[in-house]
């Protein structure tokens, strides 16, 4: 199965975005250096690489954004399974010089990711689960779940683990992209406004000191701290640029 390899943040406002994250995630921060390259900050927890931060271009007029990057070991198959499974290609498989070549993919009912292949060979560093710093669940909200998790089982692998019913909101579906389960999808309510998205949940040493650390710096919540079934806390927010990011800790 594909996991998910690496996340990253394109904001209008590096220099703003890079201190409110650092502060509430605890991320060190480094400038990858990369000769010709457009700048790109690297975030790492405990010494080990989580994402980046980079300028949205002047071409490019959107609000900040998350994005997920998920392994391939064939990029240009991978973007062309996904059209004939009813996805698109947002842009094109493209080198960046010494690392690797990637391309911005889009599920059936339109929600972004990237699929990646390094030029190196080197795994990710795996951490306990719940480590802050490092990116704990991955969450779909899609037009229609069961369409998009037949398209990410179709082009990664995926496979489903447990079900959750959600009342009047529908259902939640667990998956796994390999040992555990890595994340959930469900179908979004018809009276969100915001278009299918992939949200990434930061793992942090308490929820509600960190809220308290980025309301601080000006965030905004749109999910109150919450339980969660199988034990911890989650939390929607708008970080100070308006970019969407969750949080989650074990404890309070």
């Amino acid at each position: 199965m594909s996991k998910f390899i690496w996340y990253d943040l394109m904001t209008p406002d590096v220099k703003a975005s890079t201190d409110f994250y650092a502060h509430v995630a605890g991320w060190a921060m480094q400038e990858s250096g990369m000769p010709g390259a457009p700048p790109y900050t690297v975030l790492s927890a405990n010494g080990i690489g989580v994402g980046g931060i980079m300028a949205t271009p002047p071409d490019m007029q959107m609000p900040p954004v998350w994005t997920g990057y998920i392994y391939s070991d064939d990029v240009d198959r991978d973007a062309k399974r996904a059209t004939e499974l009813g996805g698109g290609v947002f842009r094109a498989p493209q080198d960046i010089p010494g690392v690797g070549r990637f391309t911005v993919l889009t599920d059936p009912s339109g929600a972004a990711f990237i699929a990646f292949k390094p030029n190196s060979t080197e795994q990710p560093t795996p951490v306990p689960d719940g480590t802050p710093g490092h990116f704990g669940w991955r969450e779909l909200m899609s037009g229609n779940w069961q369409q998009a998790f037949a398209f990410y089982e179709k082009l990664f692998g995926w496979s489903k683990t447990e079900a959750m019913d959600m009342g009047p909101m529908g259902t939640y579906q667990l998956f796994q992209t390999g040992p555990g389960q890595t994340g959930g999808m469900m179908t979004k309510a018809p009276q969100d406004p915001s278009p299918p998205h992939w949200n990434y949940y930061i793992n942090v040493d308490a929820m509600d000191a960190a809220v308290t650390r980025a309301t601080a710096r000006g965030a905004k919540t749109i999910m109150e701290p919450m339980e969660v079934p199988g034990g911890g806390f989650a939390c929607g927010l708008i970080d100070p640029q308006g970019g969407a990011f969750s949080l989650f800790s074990m404890k309070r």
